[in-house]
């Protein structure tokens, strides 16, 4: 390891000692504290969102350089209403309950002894993301709500808009009984960094992954750190041979056209086959008016003129304006398809039959199954969980958006009265 590399790593484990040493500051916070800390970066932010936008706009403005995709280009920029919605964000997480210190369960053990199981934080979370840099509002005010701290590590494309979020945030914090390195950004973003905090086994408790398929595959199999990943989003409608025809345009378009290049946007419609006739004619029209391109197997391009689907378009998350096609003969089908290609994060039926839909929802093993309507709804903020960190497709130890007590673990508390065991 040359001099240069020492130096990094240097760094890196400095950083991770501050968000230690601040992470047991923030055992002791109360809820006044934390709630006013949030509301004094929400505060700062909205001041300094002049200055937020043009640190975003040489970001963006190097991006296109690149040649970036504009899906990826669409998640780098922050306006004037992206701000808002981010201070809007970590206002409504101001105001939530608290979830450190509640007790989950209670009850009586052996000679009176009382159990309480008690959440508590998690500790130190590292974040490595991509793109977004409203992620880094997000993030910090969830692990502050939930009393963590937490080492941020954005992506290269967003360099300069995440410093300039976190320079603030701490700007804020240092004016309140908070630790300002409770939330620190990694100004290096030398991808060496990364293997190097995910192997801080015993300083870092917990890393959370949120970008490409690659980058969380890459870092699952490196850390040393158990992983939490916000994996992609493979998305399905299927629309059942009991479906309303407009219900369904409604839907499919919006979870294709609303906000293509998020991963709860949808990226294959399966359709019945007594519905691709009557039904599927009239949503693929829509689509393709608003400049979705779309490929399809043998059945589906009997019904529609569109270009063939490959192998790997059943398996594809475009994050775009495409959209892959399949008929299928019943429920069954579609839910045996959605497993094998599936990512687990939200897949929906449109149906009118009961049955249908309660097969559907208990059948396809996703973070989030929905029945009759689209699959935007995969959201912390839409589902009353506030801002979100990320959205798990695993199982353990969080599934589906991550808010406040998915950043919690708990212990047991043990009152007795001198109770010995026999």
């Amino acid at each position: 390891m040359n001099t240069e590399e020492m130096e990094k790593k240097e760094k890196i484990f400095e950083v991770a000692k501050n968000a230690v040493i601040s992470s047991r500051q923030m055992r002791k916070a109360g809820s006044s504290q934390k709630k006013d800390a949030l509301v004094k970066i929400a505060e700062l932010l909205e001041s300094k969102a002049d200055d937020i936008k043009f640190r975003n706009e040489i970001d963006v403005e190097a991006a296109r350089e690149d040649g970036l995709p504009e899906a990826l280009i669409d998640r780098l920029i922050l306006d004037d209403k992206r701000i808002k919605s981010m201070t809007d964000g970590i206002r409504e997480v101001a105001e939530m309950e608290d979830p450190v210190g509640q007790i989950i369960e209670e009850r009586e053990g052996p000679g009176g002894l009382k159990i309480r199981k008690v959440r508590v934080p998690l500790g130190v979370i590292a974040m490595v993301y991509e793109s977004r840099p409203n992620v880094t509002a997000d993030a910090a005010a969830l692990c502050l709500k939930s009393s963590n701290s937490v080492i941020l590590r954005g992506g290269s494309e967003a360099l300069n808009s995440n410093l300039a979020i976190g320079h603030f945030i701490q700007e804020a914090l240092s004016e309140t009984e908070l630790p300002a390195k409770s939330v620190q950004v990694v100004e290096d973003t030398d991808r060496e960094l990364v293997n190097h905090l995910i192997s801080l086994k015993g300083m870092v408790d917990i890393v959370i992954p949120r970008g490409s398929e690659k980058m969380i595959e890459t870092i699952t199999e490196k850390s040393k750190i158990p992983v939490i990943g916000h994996g992609k989003g493979l998305c399905h409608i299927y629309i059942d041979e009991t479906a309303d025809g407009q219900k369904a345009a409604d839907i499919v378009f919006n979870a294709k056209v609303q906000r293509p290049g998020v991963c709860n946007a949808v990226e294959t419609l399966l359709v019945h086959s007594s519905a691709a006739g009557d039904i599927l004619p009239g949503v693929l029209k829509k689509l393709e008016d608003a400049g979705v391109e779309l490929v399809g197997d043998e059945r589906a391009k009997d019904a529609y003129e569109m270009q063939p689907a490959s192998k790997e378009d059943w398996s594809s998350e475009y994050l775009g304006l495409k959209l892959s096609v399949k008929v299928v003969d019943s429920v069954r089908e579609a839910v045996e398809h959605i497993e094998r290609f599936g990512s687990h994060h939200s897949d929906a039926i449109i149906t009118e039959d009961k049955e249908n839909c309660g097969y559907f929802l208990n059948n396809v093993d996703s973070a989030c199954v929905y029945c009759n309507a689209s699959t935007r709804f995969t959201d912390g903020s839409q589902m009353g969980l506030g801002a979100e960190i990320g959205i798990s497709n695993q199982k353990l130890h969080a599934r589906g958006p991550m808010g406040v007590r998915e950043l919690t673990t708990y212990k047991y508390h043990m009152m007795g009265t001198g109770q010995v065991r026999t």
